[in-house]
């Protein structure tokens, strides 16, 4: 799944790794590996590339 930071766009389009609980983990291009809990940030969700 591909997502975006709602605050944080200089981090570009990131690809969610996994989803444990509240727990999201995404791979950002110009952040990295960040951990995010969903119960404070709601990640948007883009469509998938084709």
């Amino acid at each position: 799944m591909l997502v975006r930071h709602p605050t944080r766009p200089e981090w570009g389009i990131g690809q969610v790794q996994s989803a444990i609980a509240w727990r999201v983990t995404v791979t950002f291009p110009e952040q990295g590996k960040q951990m995010i809990d969903a119960r404070h940030v709601t990640l948007i969700v883009l469509p998938e590339r084709a």
